[in-house]
């Protein structure tokens, strides 16, 4: 009985022990959070060794996720994958279809949703600004120069060029009018007026020419014609229209401009300019009545070309972003302000039921153990 009582005893003993000493030890990977202090000394194994390297931890941490788990192979495999590619191109060419070429969308209605409904306006009035502009310096310009100034030097010698052509125009045009009837009634009513207005000595002359001053007429058409195929005319005219053509070249153009209403002009231009623009109306309509091919060009030409050219830039750029990102240091500052009652959760949520059979196992161990030392002192002793 007494045997029995020890060996019992030592079994008892030692497995509260082992499993005490495994709970124990479990618990010290934790408690305490914080350092304990008697005065100056702190208590030993405080805090427990988690929170007392928590800071290598995290390093460990770190290291472990930018060079095993985060790396740039595991980024190309995972969201640079065809899988992933296919699903991004069909939600993409989804969203194209459903929202950018909706029928019932008008592109008024799309500037509202951008924030820009109040485009028109502006749009509107920077083109007013660009007129009043122009108009300023068009201005400023017709007050400063001359004619021959502002004349292109290709335009102004194509015009010289037609001065002698014009003299020559004008002869034969002349010459052509006094040698028809009309001409000649012209002369004919010319000359009878002529010598009414000089009172008796017009009357003389008629009662002489016996009151028909016809072939008087026919004489004053001969020499006039014989006047319009002289060369001294030709020279007269020449001279005459190429010194007024010189003169008006050099006179000012406020000269010509003086009576303009450029503001009336201006705000005319202005008011057809916005009537021609009709952007009102012609927001009040969709993107595809506009483009009608813009959707199919936009999913089966555009997008495709888009998205491999992005998958083919990030995957070029996929190191330089994970270096950029520094994963170790973001994981190791993540670790090291975890808080530890956090971390002890977490890790008691995944391992607890392996926590627990350590445990056990620790007084299973302690129980064969004290039942080893408890034959060994009856049989032995």
């Amino acid at each position: 009985m007494d045997a029995f009582m020890t060996i019992l005893f030592m079994v008892v003993v030692g497995s509260v022990i082992a499993g005490s000493t495994n709970h124990l030890a479990i618990k010290m990977l934790f408690h305490p959070y914080e350092a304990k202090y008697i005065g100056k000394w702190r208590v030993p194994f405080t805090p427990g060794l988690i929170p007392k390297r928590r800071e290598d931890l995290a390093i460990q941490l770190g290291l472990t996720v930018s060079n095993y788990l985060l790396t740039p192979d595991m980024f190309r495999d995972k969201i640079l994958s065809p899988e992933v590619r296919t699903m991004v191109g069909d939600f993409a060419r989804t969203k194209v279809e459903e929202t950018v070429f909706r029928d019932d969308r008008t592109l008024a209605e799309w500037l509202k949703v951008a924030g820009f409904e109040h485009l028109p306006r502006t749009i509107e009035g920077k083109v007013d600004e660009v007129i009043a502009t122009q108009f300023k310096s068009v201005q400023n310009t017709l007050a400063t120069k001359t004619v021959r100034e502002l004349l292109p030097a290709d335009f102004e010698a194509t015009i010289d060029k037609k001065v002698p052509e014009l003299i020559t125009y004008l002869i034969e045009k002349g010459e052509t009018y006094f040698k028809s009837y009309e001409g000649q009634v012209t002369i004919q009513n010319m000359l009878d007026d002529f010598l009414n207005s000089k009172g008796s000595l017009g009357n003389m002359v008629q009662m002489f020419l016996g009151g028909d001053t016809s072939t008087l007429a026919e004489k004053i058409q001969r020499e006039l014609l014989m006047f319009l195929r002289s060369d001294g005319l030709y020279d007269i005219l020449y001279n005459l229209v190429q010194t007024e053509y010189d003169k008006l070249k050099d006179r000012p153009v406020t000269d010509f401009t003086a009576d303009i209403d450029f503001n009336r002009i201006e705000e005319t231009v202005k008011t057809y300019a916005k009537k021609e623009m009709n952007l009102d109306e012609r927001l009040n309509y969709s993107i595809h009545h506009y483009w009608p091919q813009g959707k199919a060009w936009a999913t089966e030409d555009l997008l495709p070309k888009m998205l491999d050219r992005g998958f083919v830039t990030a995957e070029n750029k996929i190191e330089d972003v994970v270096k950029k990102l520094n994963l170790q240091e973001v994981v190791r500052q993540q670790v090291d302000t975890f808080p530890v009652q956090k971390l002890e959760e977490l890790i008691l949520g995944i391992s607890k039921r392996e926590f627990k059979m350590i445990t056990a196992l620790g007084f299973l161990l302690g129980g064969i153990i004290g039942l080893i030392q408890g034959l060994f002192v009856v049989f032995v002793g």
